[in-house]
């Protein structure tokens, strides 16, 4: 996908039918909690991802190793809305805390333990989020950067340069669209303005084994 490589960024057009949107929902929590759901200790949906259509794109993407490593669940209403600036995502989820060269900065979200890999494995990561609902201009869409991705890790300070250099594009979406993004782009959310609500299911895909016993989260 020239797209991909080059703008960090590409949609998938109606890439789930209703039957696949319906099987999807029924493994699917009914609603998030606060700022999105963590979802793991689910093989039906790790055996869906894998197995579905966006499976196969992740794979012939980052090879055939790839698999789901984090799902998380974000539903943005009028009760339960935020917005995020700019920033790369720079945490991955792991299974436990082994102290590893080069990881670093643990958290614990949700109950979730994440900690920041080498920038080079986020760099070999992509994201999938796949929309749930109409996402047009007023209820929040997602917005990237660009050709951010290939600018490596940005440090806090040069962030709002580059997005002035590499602009921003508000990633719209019907319902079964699927927007695939390299993960270390730079992206950010407004709230919403919407009376409707706005589901979309994030997956971080890797096609890496961690090093030093430290293991994936995934989804399963």
């Amino acid at each position: 996908m020239p797209q991909l490589d080059r703008e960090g960024f590409v949609v998938l057009a109606s890439a789930l039918n209703g039957d696949q949107l319906h099987a999807l929902e029924r493994l699917l929590p009914s609603s998030a909690e606060a700022a999105g759901l963590r979802i793991f200790g689910c093989p039906e949906l790790e055996e869906w991802l894998r197995a579905g259509p966006i499976g196969k794109v992740t794979c012939a993407v980052l090879g055939t190793n790839a698999r789901p490593v984090r799902a998380i669940l974000f539903d943005k209403t009028p009760s339960l809305n935020w917005a995020l600036g700019w920033h790369q995502d720079r945490t991955i989820a792991v299974r436990q805390r082994l102290e590893v060269p080069e990881f670093g900065h643990w958290t614990t979200k949700a109950g979730v333990i994440h900690v920041e890999p080498p920038f080079s494995i986020i760099e070999d990561m992509l994201t999938a989020r796949i929309h749930l609902d109409e996402v047009s201009e007023t209820n929040a869409p997602l917005l990237v950067s660009p050709g951010s991705h290939r600018r490596g890790r940005i440090s806090e300070a040069e962030i709002n340069a580059v997005v002035d250099q590499c602009g921003s594009v508000a990633c719209l979406a019907s319902r079964g669209d699927v927007w695939l993004y390299r993960t270390a782009i730079l992206h950010s959310s407004e709230s919403s303005r919407s009376a409707s609500s706005r589901r979309v299911l994030q997956v971080d895909f890797s096609g890496q084994e961690l090093p030093g016993g430290l293991e994936w989260l995934g989804v399963a």
